[in-house]
């Protein structure tokens, strides 16, 4: 399979050409994204295989683990093909329950830029997002000073595009400001549609809109409606799901993440499907 033959084809940001099927290495450590994988092994498999199948995005965070994600990373796709392009967010840290607190000064993010590419194994990082909000929704307030911070890092040289994480329009207004935003990562699927707004806005600019939690937020009865519509399709919701985002905008890049290579494989051919009028206009009402 090449990089045409994946669902939505290939999107160019900045310099860069992006499969706009992805892949989301979050899963690759252990339970709740904290520590080793049951099966380091099938970590490295499916990262392989990824490549194998075309794909040229891998997202990814070395708080993730925190930094077994991007060490697995290393381990099996080192030396990098130089068609692919590792994405990778900084402003967040690991504590020792789990969580997930900020972690934006200049200083942390300087370190976290280091840790990234000492990680992973890179003189340069294609893309670093400023991750700037909470969960899932963003935190009013200005971001000038952490993304000023990795704008600097930029004329170093140790990073290539800067994106964003769980932003509004406004900050994202902000950081242009400040330098060229590639892309932006926010919480976005078929009931969960607070972004349309910055869904059009950011294809009207060429910047790469990036969904994360394709299942995330729906209510019993929208994915009851999910569900139908998988079922009458002879489909998986995920699947559906998929696929929706990638009709929505052609800036629309997915990062389905798994730990499987047989889910991986099943994730690129579901996201493949073509959904008739009908199912579209359902699943558009889901969220209106």
């Amino acid at each position: 399979m090449t990089t045409n033959d994946l669902p939505g084809g290939v999107f160019r940001a900045g310099d860069l050409d992006l499969t706009r099927f992805g892949y989301g290495a979050m899963q690759l450590a252990g339970p709740g994204v904290f520590g080793p994988p049951k099966d380091r092994a099938a970590a490295v498999a499916v990262l392989r295989e990824a490549v194998e199948l075309g794909i040229t995005h891998i997202d990814t965070a070395d708080f993730y683990g925190p930094h077994i994600t991007n060490e697995i990373i290393r381990e099996a796709l080192a030396p990098y093909p130089a068609e692919l392009h590792i994405v990778t967010k900084v402003g967040a840290r690991r504590d020792a329950q789990g969580g997930w607190p900020h972690a934006r000064s200049p200083e942390e993010l300087r370190a976290q830029v280091h840790e990234n590419l000492r990680n992973l194994g890179l003189e340069a990082l294609d893309v670093v997002n400023l991750r700037v909000g909470g969960f899932d929704a963003p935190e009013a307030g200005s971001i000038a000073e952490p993304f000023g911070a990795l704008a600097d890092l930029q004329r170093d040289g140790l990073i290539r595009h800067l994106g964003l994480s769980t932003v509004n329009a406004e900050q994202l207004a902000e950081a242009q400001a400040i330098a060229p935003v590639v892309c932006v990562q926010n919480m976005y699927n078929i009931a969960r549609r607070d972004d349309d707004h910055l869904v059009e806005l950011t294809a009207g600019q060429g910047i790469a809109y990036v969904p994360y939690f394709p299942l995330g937020g729906f209510s019993p009865l929208q994915s009851g409606i999910l569900q139908d519509v998988a079922k009458r399709l002879e489909t998986t919701p995920l699947s559906v799901a998929l696929a929706w985002l990638l009709h929505r905008s052609p800036n629309m890049l997915i990062i389905a993440g798994t730990s499987s290579v047989a889910h991986l494989r099943e994730n690129v051919a579901g996201a493949a499907l073509e959904l008739p009028a009908d199912a579209l206009a359902e699943l558009d009402a889901i969220g209106a």
